[in-house]
């Protein structure tokens, strides 16, 4: 039996702490380049896993069942292996949306701002819109070379239309958004001094919640803490996400109390 987490770079990673906190197993953090990842996923040398950047998307075609949830929003961090027949979910939404919940963090009627367009951006999107918002907008450094980039769809949570914009655009037009997020990897370990965004003039803001768990105060946060501006990161969602793949890797549930006992714990390590 094997249980792990795929991605490109994962020395930055708390995975392996929380998940032989919570469950009996052994789990391994398990780097692949592109080409290795091919071929782990041709293999499915593993019982269940978990998955990171950039992988999120790049896993589907290799499944052979989508969760509902996980086929809405189009992103996975979570397969279980039942014989080589590998079903994808995603567990970061119940994450984010706790994370949101906890702290107090509403969104609904609010504008918000999303920094980044990959998987994890789309989750952020189906879960701000699943609890009301009124406006999102994604934020990409490749917007100017999108198609779509003027258009606007539904995001998978289902009723708020979601625009792809241009941080040029961010700043000229949208600095009276309440709710930022960042699922961008800038801030993170190493790379500490980098922020995707300068939140000087975003009066309206109202709350940033920044994905990136390593450090547990980003770049991002301290600055939105300096302007008087609430600020969340993500140690309570990759525990809160950990939790649910548990759950569906050993098919049993476990109490949301454990999500709090185990940050503490965390913090007190790290």
């Amino acid at each position: 039996m094997r249980y792990g987490l795929i991605g490109e770079k994962l020395g930055h990673s708390y995975s392996k702490i929380i998940h032989e906190m919570l469950a009996d197993y052994k789990y391994d953090l398990i780097p692949l380049t592109r080409d290795e990842f091919k071929q782990f996923m041709v293999k499915k040398e593993f019982t269940a896993i978990n998955v990171t950047i950039p992988y999120k998307q790049a896993v589907i075609p290799y499944l052979n069942e989508l969760h509902p949830l996980a086929s809405r929003i189009g992103a996975v961090n979570t397969i279980v292996n039942n014989n080589g027949y590998l079903i994808g979910y995603n567990t970061d939404f119940f994450g984010f949306e706790y994370m949101l919940r906890k702290n107090g963090i509403s969104v609904s009627g609010k504008k918000c701002l999303i920094l980044g367009n990959g998987g994890s951006a789309q989750t952020v999107a189906a879960v701000l819109s699943s609890l009301g918002a009124a406006k999102i907008y994604t934020v990409s450094r490749k917007a100017a070379d999108m198609a779509h980039t003027e258009e606007t769809g539904k995001s998978a949570g289902g009723e708020c239309e979601v625009r792809i914009i241009s941080y040029e655009e961010c700043y000229a037009h949208h600095k009276d958004a309440q709710i930022i997020v960042n699922t961008t990897p800038l801030g993170m370990y190493p790379n500490t001094d980098a922020s995707p965004l300068d939140l000087s003039g975003f009066e309206s803001c109202e709350a940033v919640v920044d994905i990136i768990y390593n450090p547990t105060k980003t770049k991002l946060a301290l600055q939105a803490e300096e302007l008087g501006i609430k600020a969340v990161c993500g140690l309570e969602m990759l525990v809160a996400q950990a939790k649910q793949s548990i759950e569906y890797f050993l098919g049993k549930q476990l109490d949301d109390a454990l999500i709090d006992e185990s940050c503490k714990r965390l913090l007190d390590m790290i």
